[in-house]
């Protein structure tokens, strides 16, 4: 059974039991149990690798121990140690995250979390649902973020927050195109479930030859996530993915930090990101960023935030809306931060339906680096496959759709010296974006428009064709009414 299946059979489960209102808390019930699988599965490998692994989780409470047996506690046996002992037990659980950083990560997932259901006979249903689930299996692991996707899809207002789920392609393309190397901190200051995380941990792990890479990599990874549901997907999401101990993934709100308080530990050499965008940030937030750049709109915060975070050389892809190319004020003088202070080498213009169904938003995908001006923009136009109209729920983008990018992108080494342009791909000088007012909003001066004709000329052609299908009529008129008159 696939994941979004399971999500599917599960929440028919949920919608018999009285305590569960609505998706959000079915979700919500789902992925603290799924966490709890997990990292019981985790532990099994812990303990063949290590004989001497002592389980954070104290004795009785771990998931083999009372969730495994199919025909183990049910009913109110099993809602009384789930609320009296399980929660309880977990939420205080006293580990830092130096002396037990997997302990600090269970305490740091069960603060939020609450059980809602009260049948405890639905309860062991979906208890046996998820140990029917063999998360050692390499397909499952991958199959994770159709959870996310269900959960966006289930939840209606999401879109209205500007959450949106990422889809994979774009997450590898833009992965692949930054290329963090190990050694480098990668970083994603809005992680939702780690769909970046985890991307650019297979670009690590396939670097890592011993076992000191692999200590390295473990290190190297960092998210941050304001909503407690979706942290919690993406803590469980890393320890699918060989990531121990994700104490590195916080819940909270980036952007609630006064900027000047992210120093120099806190620099990374990578940020793969979609920050949030069309959401407001509560009042106060915007009062943590210097007067210059101070708005409510979200994205644009995480913008100036992320080039703040970047090391010197450090480069960073963010997916970002139209409306930030072409946006003045505060937008503009973003811009002008971007261009001045980093090389902002790219933009990739994605077509409508990227993001379908959650929004039909355009967005690009800003490719950029810390430590220079920029002296010039590429542009590419990402086509439609053929006899593409739009992108949907059945018709995804796909990677492979990418490769054209890839052939044409070029080496960083030499500035992209060997891009040439075509009728997809054209440059912009930044001193023409300057005088525009920083305006990013460039059209595709290369791209060949169906030819229309001179519109007098289409004019008299219209009516021409107008006269003589008027004639026809007439003429039909007088054919049928003669051959009624001969009928009479």
């Amino acid at each position: 059974m696939s994941l979004s299946t399971l999500v599917k059979s599960v929440q028919d489960i949920m919608r018999q039991d009285a305590g569960v209102d609505g998706d959000a808390q079915r979700i919500s019930q789902l992925t603290w149990m799924l966490f709890l699988k997990i990292f019981d599965a985790k532990e099994e490998e812990y303990e063949l690798t290590d004989p001497s692994y002592a389980s954070p989780i104290p004795d009785g409470l771990r998931w083999r121990q009372w969730a495994a047996d199919p025909a183990g506690m049910t009913g109110d046996e099993l809602l009384g140690f789930v609320n009296d002992r399980l929660f309880p037990a977990l939420k205080a659980l006293e580990f830092s995250e130096d002396d037990d950083p997997r302990g600090f990560v269970v305490r740091a997932v069960f603060e939020d979390s609450v059980n809602f259901m009260k049948n405890g006979q639905l309860l062991r249903q979906v208890v046996n649902k998820i140990e029917g689930i063999d998360f050692q299996s390499q397909n499952e692991r991958h199959l994770f973020n159709d959870i996310y996707e269900t959960i966006l899809r289930d939840l209606q207002s999401a879109g209205n927050a500007g959450e949106y789920y990422t889809p994979r392609a774009v997450t590898q393309f833009m992965t692949d195109m930054v290329a963090p190397a190990l050694g480098e901190v990668v970083m994603d200051p809005a992680c939702g479930t780690g769909g970046f995380l985890v991307c650019a941990i297979e670009a690590l792990r396939g670097q890592a030859r011993t076992a000191k890479d692999q200590r390295v990599l473990q290190a190297s990874i960092r998210g941050i996530e304001k909503k407690p549901m979706p942290h919690l997907l993406c803590v469980t999401n890393m320890l699918l993915h060989g990531v121990e101990a994700p104490s590195l993934i916080r819940h909270d709100n980036t952007l609630a930090r006064p900027l000047r308080d992210w120093g120099r530990k806190d620099r990374v050499d990578v940020v793969l990101t979609n920050p949030p965008f069309g959401g407001i940030e509560e009042p106060g937030i915007e009062a943590n960023f210097p007067t210059s750049f101070q708005t409510k709109e979200t994205a644009d915060l995480f913008l100036v935030l992320i080039m703040h975070l970047l090391k010197e050389n450090g480069r960073a892809a963010v997916v970002l809306p139209d409306g930030f190319l072409f946006g003045d004020g505060i937008k503009a003088r973003i811009k002008e931060k971007l261009l001045t202070e980093c090389d902002l080498h790219t933009i990739v213009r994605l077509p409508n339906g990227v993001f379908s169904p959650y929004t039909g938003i355009k967005t690009n995908l800003l490719f950029f680096s810390k430590g220079g001006p920029t002296t010039e923009v590429w542009y590419y136009e990402h086509p439609y496959p053929a006899g593409y109209k739009s992108y949907s729920k059945t018709k995804p983008i796909r990677i492979e759709e990418f490769d054209a990018e890839k052939a044409w992108w070029g080496d960083p080494a030499d500035h992209y010296a060997s891009r040439v342009e075509s009728e997809l791909a054209w440059k912009v000088s930044a001193e023409e974006i300057k005088s525009s007012g920083w305006n990013l909003d460039r059209k595709n001066p290369n791209k060949v428009e169906e030819e229309l004709g001179d519109p007098d000329e289409l004019l008299a052609l219209y009516r021409k064709h107008e006269r003589e299908a008027k004639s026809a009529r007439d003429e039909l008129k007088r054919i049928l009414a003669a051959a009624l008159e001969r009928r009479a």
